[in-house]
């Protein structure tokens, strides 16, 4: 059912730390560490025919108006009731939005955020409920791209769906502020820019002479410079997505003054593609929304409940070390983290794969940017003895991808 492999198993409980007594030896969160890492063993060893299979989340970019209409159109009797409960949550016409609203009220990050995640679990939803889906016992992990790691905690069993909506619009309308003041203080337009090279070894080459260039520019020396400008001069890789594909963030004018340099004196010439998104996220002009988020994630409830469920239903990945969450403070600090540091997609995939041995990945929620990028380091579907890339994006990619998990279901996991 839920499997973590051997090897990331031994991992997960030697990075606990160890305290000892007396009477009862390792006690306290390497204990508990333990314990839980013995049970998703126990739940891999109880499913040995089904492939490794986990579902992953998109990010911002994807939203388009009108994306959640099918299924409302489609399955209502399941949509209905979720939409109901996004305004109600946020109090905020957010589905209004969703449907009929213009580009640009739905481009914006405060409303972009919550949309894309809420019409991803809407998505999820109906394929539990329509479908008798149970992730449970068809899903080993889940993951999400940037922002959709909200979706990936909920799905995983880490959030409440109505707790990740109030995260998701109060991060965002923070890095919404976060631009505005970055924008007012330098003046300059700011953004985020795709860079697609030819080979993995090209990509390589170009990460490791961003980092040259970006250090030269910069004051100071070579190991603290960054630390010595102001948040909004810098630029940052804020994704390395696969093989040959990596974001910039940053001011535009000075990625365009980068990308000069990498051309001129570095010899690359990559492809080069302005994302739709006119702030910087996963670089340091985001510091504030980091330590917003922080202090709403450690905040104790009045109840006494902690807005964080742990242990969750199956492992998930975090974006700052490509690795599952291994503690409820790590993943509170990593969470908050992801406003800033590198989004490691590529990583979280070349682990799955090549040492997880995950065989089948299904993507929930609109747009197939994220199918895409896992297509390109694990192959599409049909190229995997009983696996695969699907993502569903429709209604009637639903049920086509309902299908194919059905297919290999009894493959066995080589």
């Amino acid at each position: 059912m839920l499997s973590f492999g051997m090897t990331a198993t031994r991992r997960f409980i030697s990075a606990a730390p160890l305290w000892t007594c007396s009477q009862c030896g390792p006690c306290g969160p390497r204990r508990a560490i333990i314990a839980e890492a013995r049970r998703w063993m126990s739940n891999m060893r109880a499913s040995t025919t089904r492939p490794k299979t986990a579902i992953f989340f998109p990010g911002q970019g994807v939203q388009r108006v009108g994306m959640a209409t099918p299924w409302l159109e489609a399955f209502p009797r399941t949509s209905k009731p979720i939409l109901e409960e996004i305004d109600h949550t946020l109090n905020v016409p957010l589905t209004s939005i969703i449907e009929s609203g213009t580009n640009a009220q739905l481009n914006l990050t405060e409303n972009s955020q919550p949309a894309i995640m809420a019409t991803s679990i809407l998505i999820l939803r109906i394929l539990e409920q329509d479908f008798g889906f149970k992730l449970s016992e068809r899903v080993d992990i889940t993951l999400g791209h940037s922002l959709g790691e909200f979706a990936a905690l909920v799905a995983g069993g880490y959030l409440t769906f109505p707790d990740a909506l109030r995260l998701t619009r109060k991060r965002a309308e923070v890095m919404s502020r976060c631009t505005h003041d970055a924008v007012e203080q330098e003046g300059s337009e700011f953004g985020m820019v795709a860079l697609v090279c030819e080979s993995e070894d090209r990509m390589k080459s170009l990460i490791h002479d961003i980092h040259g260039f970006l250090e030269l520019s910069s004051s100071g020396s070579k190991s603290d410079s960054a630390d010595h400008i102001p948040a909004v001069q810098q630029v940052l890789i804020a994704n390395i997505n696969s093989k040959n594909q990596i974001v910039l963030s940053g001011s535009i004018e000075r990625i365009n003054t980068l990308m000069t340099n990498l051309r001129q004196f570095g010899g690359h010439d990559p492809r080069s593609v302005r994302l739709k998104s006119d702030s910087p996220f996963h670089s340091p002009i985001m510091v504030p929304a980091q330590e917003y988020m922080k202090r709403l994630l450690y905040r104790e409830r009045p109840n006494g409940e902690d807005i964080i469920t742990w242990p969750g239903a199956m492992p998930c990945i975090s974006n700052v070390s490509g690795r599952p969450f291994q503690s409820k403070d790590q993943l509170k600090d990593l969470l908050a983290r992801s406003c800033v540091e590198t989004v490691q997609w590529w990583r979280s995939i070349k682990w799955l794969h090549e040492e997880e041995k995950v065989k089948r990945y299904v993507g929930i929620g609109p747009g197939k940017v994220g199918r895409n990028l896992v297509g390109k380091e694990v192959g599409m579907k049909g190229a995997v003895k009983g696996g695969g890339v699907w993502g569903i994006t429709s209604p009637a990619e639903m049920e086509e991808v309902v299908r194919a998990l059905d297919d290999t279901e009894n493959v066995e996991d080589e």
